[in-house]
């Protein structure tokens, strides 16, 4: 992105919040208050980081034992029960290019992950064609999977593995509902801001053809032919397709922060956070929008590119790798009761919670790869989170609470968690 010289100092300030660097720096800001016992909801222990560590190895050893882990994606959830779903329709669709596959892939990727808030702990997805059950995660993966392979977000009944902007503007809770196999009985969370959320995507990649159409009518996957125009000699940096992310679907997520006339998008207050212009005070996580970005990885990867600077987008401050810091106790609530509460996304303690494991995260992975013997070139974040501290958290979940829920309970609109 390049600043226009006319642009106002706040605008500039603005911009400089879209990035996972500001991500990474003003989530150490908050850890290091936490280190001086500064911060209103949290102490840490960091001397409880190496056990922590060691609850991580020990799930990354019985899930992958030849230590071949791929990375944090999306596409895992998509191969859910052993079945790889997507590697069917690869092998099936009738697509003329690498580029035509990966626009696919985009659009496939962009809509789950979108979808891919918290489910809440009642509902189920049934499989047809295995008829297995899935919930959470892989059961949201699954559904949003079985929608695209029928054709419900295209336009061209010749062609039903695309996401139209039309049909997402079109899309109502109704639809969804339908796709998700939602009842009285199968309750999603959020399903009204899921759908609107679509709506706005929809509307979004509509009224900006020069991004999103540039080789076909207007569709997320667009997104692909702007990422692969930043790669020099075949090789794109990670934080690139973050940059356009956040760049070209901002205007997708609920108003929150504007500052400068920039929707800032998942980014909070908290009075610690310390800058020398008027970004003083918030604090960006990008949690979706970084989530996708490790889902794109791969398709531009099947597209023939090298993507690199992996470890340039930061961990994920979601409820399963927040927890996991919970449960071993290397953060712990100053007040315990805060436990038995469900708590605002804005709150200082959600905004604490989520700071905190994205610093920890960066703090936990050297003694990870130590204990497994890799360099952090040949084991980036993607894999210690997908080994890893998301499986730990969500494992360490159901052990100390059958149900498996988080530690935390965080009052949800659908597009954070």
């Amino acid at each position: 992105m390049t600043d226009q010289p006319d642009l106002s100092s706040e605008t500039k300030a603005a911009r400089s919040l879209l990035s996972a660097a500001a991500v990474r720096a003003r989530s150490h800001q908050l850890l290091q208050a936490g280190l001086e016992n500064r911060l209103a909801h949290f102490t840490v222990d960091t001397a409880r980081l190496a056990a922590c560590a060691e609850e991580v190895v020990k799930t990354i050893r019985e899930a992958y034992p030849s230590l071949d882990i791929p990375f944090h994606a999306r596409w895992r959830h998509f191969a859910a029960g052993g079945h790889e779903r997507w590697e069917a329709v690869m092998q099936g669709a009738p697509w003329e290019s690498a580029a035509d596959m990966a626009r696919a892939a985009f659009d496939l990727a962009i809509v789950s992950v979108l979808l891919d808030a918290g489910a809440g702990a009642q509902w189920r997805y049934e499989e047809g064609r295995t008829g297995e059950t899935y919930a959470r995660s892989e059961g949201l993966a699954v559904a949003s999977f079985d929608m695209f392979v029928s054709g419900a977000f295209s336009s061209r009944p010749d062609d039903p593995f695309r996401v139209d902007a039309d049909v997402l503007m079109a899309l109502t809770p109704e639809d969804l509902a339908s796709g998700f196999q939602v009842s009285a009985e199968n309750p999603l969370v959020g399903l009204e801001g899921r759908a609107a959320l679509l709506n706005r995507l929809g509307r979004t990649v509509a009224t900006n053809p020069d991004i999103f159409g540039q080789v076909d009518d207007p569709r997320p996957g667009g997104l692909y032919d702007v990422i692969a125009a930043t790669a020099e000699n075949g090789s794109i940096e990670a934080t690139a397709i973050l940059e356009a992310l956040l760049a070209h679907l901002g205007p997708i997520w609920p108003g929150r922060i504007v500052l400068g006339g920039v929707d800032l998008g998942d980014t909070w207050r908290h009075p610690l956070v310390e800058a020398p212009d008027a970004t003083k005070g918030l604090i960006p996580f990008h949690k979706l929008s970084q989530w996708l970005s490790y889902s794109l990885i791969e398709p531009l990867e099947w597209a023939g590119f090298t993507v690199v600077d992996i470890d340039g987008l930061t961990g994920l401050p979601e409820y399963r790798n927040g927890g996991l810091f919970l449960d071993t106790g290397v953060i712990a609530l100053k007040d315990p009761a805060d436990a038995t509460r469900a708590h605002a996304v804005d709150s200082q303690l959600v905004v604490e919670w989520r700071a905190l494991t994205v610093a920890l995260l960066d703090r936990i992975a050297e003694p990870i790869r130590a204990k497994l013997g890799f360099a952090a070139a040949d084991f980036p974040l993607a894999k210690v989170l997908e080994g890893g501290t998301w499986a730990t958290g969500r494992r360490l979940a159901k052990e100390k609470r059958g149900d498996g829920s988080p530690p935390l309970s965080v009052i949800s609109d659908g597009t954070v968690f």
